[in-house]
């Protein structure tokens, strides 16, 4: 069922659920997650169960601010500054984790490093605020399929495994949030998105993007991720048999999608996962997709569509 979530009545219904123990999905500015109670292991627990998602796979843990989040992190000089820049908004950091940190060692599959985020969506920072607990929320999808940016797109990947969906309408951003390493002495982008390196190194100087063969050690970093059930061939200018175009700029075919019309990465970004979504139907061998720059959020769209591609 879907629980609109225009009312505070709506939401302290979702944080209840959360206290006790359950699961509920809410939106946030880049795609709207499946959220539970981070320091409760059996909630975690529901979360890597309904999704179907390997137990290696860590999660992001969601929290209000900065000030929550230096109590469950620990922040070099370097990470509280990066923080201050772009909290709140889509960027993740990988943190070492706290000593007496009470976020669930499940949530950060047993790694000594914690993924922590500040939204600026008002719906999930009402959400975390109620629940009155850091939230554990990966994309509210199955593992590996596209990730949802509408309520009704998570409705439709759960039916009715899950109780309580906060609709906050479609998400502005889109994409995943960037996931930066500042664990170490070298920041490390280990997923991209629309806080760009680019973005990064402007304020804070030469910043490293990790190998896509790098050890797992945040979320998002699976090779074969965000796939629609039809196979995806990337860099096409025209469909063969049985495919249908995803295009870009003036890369289109009458009658398919166009990610933007204008070649413009920001409303490609916004669009890539609901097209993605949308055109993968049951009469469909494959979806070609039109060559994307790789640049700026350009980098991110790619990052998706080369794991979408990946072989499952």
């Amino acid at each position: 069922m879907i629980v609109k979530a225009s009312t505070q009545e709506k939401i302290t219904h979702a944080a209840i659920k959360l206290r006790g123990g359950e699961l509920a999905a809410f939106p946030t500015e880049t795609v709207y997650g499946l959220g539970a109670d981070a320091t409760n292991d059996s909630a975690v627990a529901k979360i890597f169960a309904i999704k179907g998602r390997p137990e290696f796979n860590p999660l992001i843990t969601h929290v209000r601010s900065l000030e929550e989040a230096q109590h469950y992190g620990i922040f070099s000089k370097n990470a509280l500054a990066i923080a201050r820049r772009f909290w709140p908004g889509p960027l993740t950091l990988i943190l070492n984790r706290k000593r007496g940190c009470p976020i669930s060692w499940l949530t950060t599959a047993g790694l000594s490093t914690v993924a922590l985020r500040v939204s600026d969506h008002p719906i999930a920072n009402e959400l975390i605020k109620l629940t009155g607990r850091p939230i554990a929320a990966p994309s509210a999808n199955k593992s590996g399929r596209i990730s949802p940016t509408r309520a009704e797109d998570v409705l439709n990947e759960f039916q009715n495994e899950l109780g309580i969906i906060l609709d906050g309408g479609d998400c502005r951003v889109g994409l995943e949030s960037t996931v930066l390493d500042v664990s170490g002495a070298n920041p490390t982008i280990l997923r991209p998105g629309s806080i760009t390196q680019i973005d990064i190194e402007n304020n804070f100087g030469p910043i490293i993007l990790a190998n896509k063969m790098a050890k797992i050690t945040a979320p998002g970093m699976l090779e074969s991720h965000y796939a629609p059930n039809c196979k995806v061939r990337l860099n096409a200018t025209c469909i063969q048999t049985g495919e249908v175009f995803l295009g870009f700029g003036k890369n289109s075919i009458v009658g398919s999608k166009n990610l933007s019309e204008t070649a413009e990465l920001n409303e490609a970004a916004a669009n890539l996962f609901r097209m993605l979504r949308d055109l993968d139907q049951n009469n469909i061998t494959g979806i070609a997709v039109a060559p994307i720059p790789e640049h700026g959020l350009g980098i991110a769209i790619n990052d998706r569509l080369k794991r979408a591609a990946a072989p499952r």
